[in-house]
């Protein structure tokens, strides 16, 4: 039986997410699984970086990687594209490619990530 607890990445902000029956946590959404502290610091990543870029500004998921882990974040891109997905799924960002908004279950390539709304602030 699931409950819903609130989960608490590190930089203070916080996601829905269920608690499994076997007690681990996983983010609300399509992307089940438990939720570890990379998960928490990548998302947290990427909210700090579009908050310090600013409204209308994108980020590369890459950044997120690089702030978490400078040396190591080539193994951290797919980590940080599915926290980025999570993010999306709670309605904080959106997900770009060419500056269009694209659905994040399906873009393959290079994407930029903005918080919502973004492009209609810009005009």
């Amino acid at each position: 039986m699931s409950r819903s607890v609130r989960c608490s990445p590190r930089a203070g902000r916080s996601w829905w997410c269920r608690r499994s029956s076997s007690g681990s946590s996983s983010w609300r959404g399509g992307y089940p699984g438990p939720v570890s502290d990379v998960d928490a610091d990548l998302a947290a990543a990427i909210t700090d970086l579009l908050d310090q870029r600013g409204a209308g500004k994108t980020i590369c998921p890459s950044e997120a990687a690089r702030r978490v882990d400078p040396q190591g974040w080539r193994p951290l891109m797919e980590p940080a594209r599915r926290a980025a997905r999570r993010l999306v799924d709670a309605g904080e960002i959106e997900m770009t490619q060419q500056g269009e908004v694209v659905d994040p279950a399906t873009a393959t390539g290079p994407v930029r990530l903005r918080r919502c709304g973004s492009a209609a602030r810009e005009h």
